[in-house]
């Protein structure tokens, strides 16, 4: 029952009413003393005037008084503010397919464990939420477009497979294109639906080296962000982890500075994820965030129904105490 604000706030004037309720009441109950005060004999009093309950009696006026000041909150047409499943969203999730993928510093790899979160962050999101998935390494593939369908997104999460290289920019550029064709299918007279990409990788950008290159990691974001498009970019891995390469082990050490400047030159949100739990709890975070809003809305129900009850108990109890209703 929290409020957070009134429709119609002019009902409060109600109260008013409610207020001098109270006042007309306790005035009549002074005014009935003074009246029987005027009987000097007492013996007399004690057969003409029955004995009353005390304070007890004053229950179900109280109570009226309660019931009255509830249901003018009811009327106010009280708001709160609840998360409701979004109806219209497009979410493109980028995932790093490159060599260092295969690192077990997070069991049993970090494909693997990524693969697993992907799915379940797939699972959850709300039905109205259009969801894709790019794979990048050397190049980035669309593989899903948007679809509110997840058993294609989950199928295709199943069979990523390792490639070379890291074009960490290809694949923002990838999903960038593929929300802008959606976007002009299904716009419609609202307009677009909001989009954001997720961004998962463990390494470094390879391919080009400079991040600014016009086809780089930066740039991508910094274009993303003209497309009002936030990028919301997860660091997975440790500093530890290594892949063996031709014979010899080579470390695979995750780039937490560049996913937070992705993140940043886009305006969206940055995580890290060493284990397989924290990747878990991060997709689930994003599936709460991206797959509900936040909205205000009418909640006078509650109110109406404890309004109600006090009044049914206002009446029990005059029945009860005084033999008739207040």
């Amino acid at each position: 029952m929290s409020i957070s604000g009134f429709t119609s706030p002019w009902w409060f004037l109600l109260l008013i009413v409610v207020a001098a309720v109270a006042v007309g009441y306790a005035l009549a109950v002074r005014a009935r003393r003074r009246h029987t005060m005027r009987f000097t004999n007492l013996e007399l009093l004690d057969r003409v005037a029955p004995r009353r309950p005390g304070r007890v009696r004053h229950v179900p006026a109280v109570l009226l008084v309660v019931s009255l000041t509830l249901l003018t909150v009811a009327l106010a047409g009280p708001t709160a503010e609840q998360q409701v499943p979004r109806n219209r969203a497009t979410v493109m999730l980028v995932m790093d397919t490159s060599l260092s993928m295969e690192a077990t510093d997070v069991e049993p790899t970090r494909l693997r464990a990524a693969q697993d979160a992907a799915r379940s962050f797939a699972d959850g999101l709300t039905p109205g939420v259009n969801l894709g998935l790019i794979s990048f390494a050397g190049t980035a593939t669309v593989l899903v477009a948007p679809t509110t369908e997840r058993a294609g997104v989950v199928e295709a999460i199943d069979n990523l497979k390792l490639a070379q290289s890291t074009a960490t920019g290809e694949g923002i550029f990838a999903a960038l294109q593929s929300i802008e064709s959606f976007s002009a299918v299904v716009g419609g007279a609202e307009g677009p639906p909001p989009a954001r990409i997720v961004l998962m990788t463990d390494g470094k950008q390879t391919v080009p080296q400079d991040e600014y290159a016009p086809r780089g990691a930066y740039t991508a974001a910094g274009a993303a962000e003209q497309k009002d498009i936030p990028i919301t970019t997860i660091s997975f891995g440790t500093s530890y982890g290594t892949v063996e390469i031709e014979g010899q082990q080579v470390p695979v050490e995750v780039d937490d500075s560049s996913m937070r400047e992705i993140a940043r030159l886009s305006g969206g949100d940055f995580y890290k994820a060493a284990t397989a739990e924290q990747l878990r709890q991060v997709y689930a975070d994003l599936g709460e965030q991206i797959g509900y809003e936040t909205e205000e809305v009418e909640v006078s129900r509650p109110w109406v129904v404890l309004g109600t009850l006090t009044l049914l108990a206002a009446a029990g109890s005059s029945l009860l105490i005084g033999q008739r209703l207040p």
